[in-house]
């Protein structure tokens, strides 16, 4: 059992960091596409208009909504597949595993929201985005881990990952809380009446997939309409997948091992292509000053790094947590580092939290930039902790 939980990990770790890879050509392609002459057809493109009509009824959004509200569901599922999952039988399934990631990740979501609103306090239209340093890329954190191979002690990336999917948890729930538009009572009870229908099924031990995603379809539509961001029902649905049936399979873990790949290599590549373009041409060193921008990457770049390993380094002082063994200190605030790089979900958070397109464009620039140098910092340190100790020689007799 032990050894299949590891396989399983090491797998996830390992299209974890390829994806990293995928999500990097991705974001490049974004930046070349519109700083050349495809600009007009890469912004036709993503305005495409998409439409889905049922008589009366119709969902009609551009591309790039799409992309966001929809593709982007498949993520957050994948999301709550992997929380439900870490949650019941995880690092995160007793209070002794949990509790280093979770205070941790405390740390790592209050204090870049801190930071951003001191830097954003006194300008009313930037304080709506305190929450986009407070989130980590999993697949790019990885993936900048995975560039140390042997380097870098298995502690620390199982402490990463468990870091991240706690994050994510913080993400849903703010989502959920705070970037919610006006809501549709008629709507929001419709897709109560979903929800209930998918744990229901649950209780009875369905465990075929097909009457959840066809429940879970039905519960985004309405979870759509409703004015609630459309990609929580995926988490949502997530959760009602049973984790064990009683012929000895697991649906949630089959489902997960299905959907990681794709979302992997697919869903999160578009939703990269579609959200990374900033635009270079004229560029100045005061925009990156600005304080949306300041704010959103020294959230990530400070903010992160003391969040998570100031919360580290106190919680183990007064003796609440212990240090994963073979790791040093110095690794830990590279991790810290690591966690600096927001991009995807940061990046999501944004397109939430601004409508405006220069409001939009300055927080690519700050999440970019941000999420730059805190991996850059973050692979130098731990580079650096885990070269062989020449610093300290021997006195001669």
């Amino acid at each position: 059992m032990v050894k299949k939980m590891g396989n399983a990990l090491q797998e996830f770790i390992a299209q974890e960091t390829s994806a990293g890879i995928i999500l990097f050509c991705a974001a490049v392609a974004a930046m070349v596409a519109v700083n050349s002459a495809l600009n007009p057809h890469y912004l036709a493109f993503l305005d495409i208009p998409v439409a889905i009509q049922f008589g009366g009824f119709e969902i009609a959004k551009p591309l790039a909504l799409w992309i966001n509200d929809g593709l982007m569901a498949i993520f957050f599922f994948l999301v709550g597949l992997e929380v439900k999952r870490e949650l019941m039988e995880g690092q995160l399934s007793s209070v002794e595993q949990a509790s280093l990631p979770l205070i941790a990740a405390v740390g790592g979501m209050a204090l870049p929201a801190a930071v951003f609103v001191y830097f954003n306090w006194s300008i009313a239209e930037n304080i709506n985005g305190w929450a986009i340093p407070a989130a980590t890329d999993i697949a790019f954190a990885l993936g900048v881990l995975a560039l140390l191979g042997k380097h870098a002690p298995v502690s620390l990336k199982i402490l990463l990952l468990a870091i991240a999917i706690i994050d994510d948890i913080g993400a849903i729930i703010i989502i959920a809380l705070f970037y919610t538009a006006e809501v549709s009572s008629t709507s929001l009870m419709l897709a109560g009446v979903g929800t209930v229908i998918l744990f229901v099924m649950n209780r009875m031990g369905v465990v075929r997939i097909a009457p959840y995603v066809l429940v879970g379809a039905f519960l985004w539509v309405c979870v759509l309409k409703s004015g609630v961001h459309a990609t929580l029902a995926g988490v949502v649905a997530a959760l009602a997948i049973p984790l064990n049936a009683k012929d000895g399979s697991s649906p949630l873990k089959h489902l997960e091992h299905i959907l990681h790949p794709w979302t992997a290599f697919l869903v999160l590549p578009i939703f990269a292509f579609a959200n990374a373009g900033v635009a270079l041409a004229g560029l100045r060193i005061s925009d990156l000053m600005a304080p949306l921008a300041l704010g959103i990457a020294a959230g990530l770049v400070v903010g992160k790094q003391l969040g998570v390993f100031g919360f580290m380094f106190l919680a183990t002082k007064v003796g609440l947590v212990q240090r994963p063994a073979g790791v040093s200190w110095l690794q830990l605030y590279g991790l810290a580092c690591l966690t600096g790089i927001g991009f995807t979900m940061s990046l999501f958070i944004g397109n939430l939290a601004f409508v405006d397109p220069e409001q939009i464009e300055t927080v690519k620039l700050g999440v970019i930039s941000g999420s730059v140098i805190s991996g850059v910092l973050g692979y130098c340190l731990l580079r650096f902790a885990s070269a062989p100790d020449s610093s300290v020689k021997t006195k001669p007799a």
